[in-house]
Parts: C-alpha cells; structure tokens; sequence
C-alpha cells in the first residue's frame, strides 16, 4: 500500500469511528474483530462456509431493540446496515439510535431502504436521502428488493420484471447522485430469478441465502455480502439477529472500504 492510500484509510477509519455530531471515538478505531458469536439454528454449507471469511457484520432495524454496539463490535460485529426507511413515508423507529451508537462504537455502518411497489421510485429515494445523513466514512446505501407479503397496501403488486428494474434504476440513479456512492443491492433468490437482476451490471449485491451457499442459489453471481443466518446470537444485542460476511480477506475489506465509503 502506498503512503498516500495509508493516510486515506487513516482518515476514514478516523471518520468512521467518529461518526459525525460529536460522537466519540472507541480506543481502537479501525481494529477488525474475529467473530465471537454463535447460530442459534446453524446451517451445514457445504462450500464456501460462511467461517470461510475474515470479516463479518449485521443488519439491524426495530426488531433489535437493545444492542450495545461497543460489546457488540468486541464479539465480531465490524460493520453493520442498518434499516433507514420503506417505501416514500416510513422511518424505522430504531434508525437514529442504531446509527449513533454503531458510529460511536466505530463499527462501520451503512443504511438501507426497504422497497415497496406502491409508491414512486422518485418519492422513495427522497424519503431516503431526507432521513440519511450524509455522513464522511459511510458505507454505500443499499437498496433492498425483495417481494413483501406483509404489506396491507402493496403485498400483490408486483410489477413486470422490466418495470421492476426501470425503478430500480430511478431509485438508485438518485441516491448515488446525492451520496456520490453507486448503492449495492440487496436480494432474495426468488425476486431476483423473477425480475431478472443478473441484467444489473456494475453494482455490488448483497445477497440473502440462508439455506444454500451464494454459488447455488445465484448461479453466476458476483456477490459483496452474504446474509448467511436470520438467528444470530452476539453478546451486546438483545434476541437473534441477521449474520453477513464480507467476501474477502482482511486486506481485501480494508482495500474496498478506502474505495467505497465516502
């Protein structure tokens, strides 16, 4: 590594630990932690294992009510996405707190939005980029496409494959505008088989897969993040939460998060 990348990362490793707002910094900004937490219902993966990877990670929203991030960093969590808004009026109640406190920690933290297909792409990304803070050192904001059964207003509409992906583009158009960071994509097998996301070429996926390995349920697929487990067990967070690696090695997350957090 050069001087000049060192003194980069230096500075976003600073900046991220900060966290904006007078948040203070942890003793050991930029430090990565071996996972020290277990699965409550663990998968056999054949190949890769999610063990495999150095570097792991969570996705937090209201349903993790209590998470002390500085034990939570301690015991593995080095970055975390957290849950910022759904569709062009909803904010999770639990945004503000997860954002600060994770910045706080110095766990590197990005936040995403849920999709809903009742309301326009433009008004979803406006939403977004009003209850997001543009924040030095953040990782890339995520956009979350995945069918929603639950929803009393949206849970049937589901648009054409090819209308799917034309929002899409508006949504992530917009966001990388405003946050200079083209978004990553997160995705479950069946919506992304059903609206053909392969067809997304240049952007980073986040991919769901709790049951297969990445390579069996996207054949083909580049992947950044895998969400391998929905029953994590950390000490620091209350109750189960989501488990993600980082698909690399140490040195590879320190390269990307150089290049991807702004």
């Amino acid at each position: 590594m050069t001087l000049k990348r060192a003194l980069i990362g230096l500075c976003l490793l600073a900046l991220a630990a900060c966290g904006g707002g007078g948040d203070r910094p942890p003793a050991e900004p930029g430090v990565l932690f071996a996972p020290n937490f277990r699965d409550a219902d663990p998968v056999d993966f054949v190949n890769p294992k999610p063990t495999r990877f150095a570097v792991h990670g969570i996705d937090a929203a209201r349903f993790q009510n209590t998470v002390n991030w500085n034990i939570a960093r301690a015991n593995g969590v080095n970055f975390a996405f957290i849950k910022a808004t759904e569709g062009g009026d909803l904010l999770d109640p639990k945004f503000k707190d997860h954002w600060r406190g994770a910045g706080r920690a110095g766990v590197w933290r990005g936040a995403y939005h849920f999709y809903y297909f009742c309301t326009a792409a433009d008004v979803q990304a406006r939403w977004f980029i009003r209850n997001v803070p543009r924040v030095p050192g953040s990782l890339p904001p995520v956009l979350d496409m995945e069918w929603n059964p639950f929803s009393p207003t949206c849970a049937t509409v589901r648009p054409p494959a090819a209308e799917v992906r034309r929002q899409m583009r508006v949504w992530l158009r917009l966001v990388e505008a405003h946050y200079g960071q083209r978004p990553i994509i997160y995705t479950t097998p069946k919506f992304y088989e059903d609206n053909g996301l392969h067809r997304f070429r240049g952007y980073e996926f986040w991919l769901r897969t709790t049951a297969k390995t990445p390579r069996e349920a996207y054949p083909g697929q580049s992947w950044r993040f895998w969400q391998y487990s929905a029953t994590g067990i950390i000490p620091g967070i209350t109750g189960e939460v989501d488990l993600n690696a980082f698909n690399g090695s140490r040195a590879d997350w320190n390269d990307w998060v150089i290049r991807r957090a702004r």
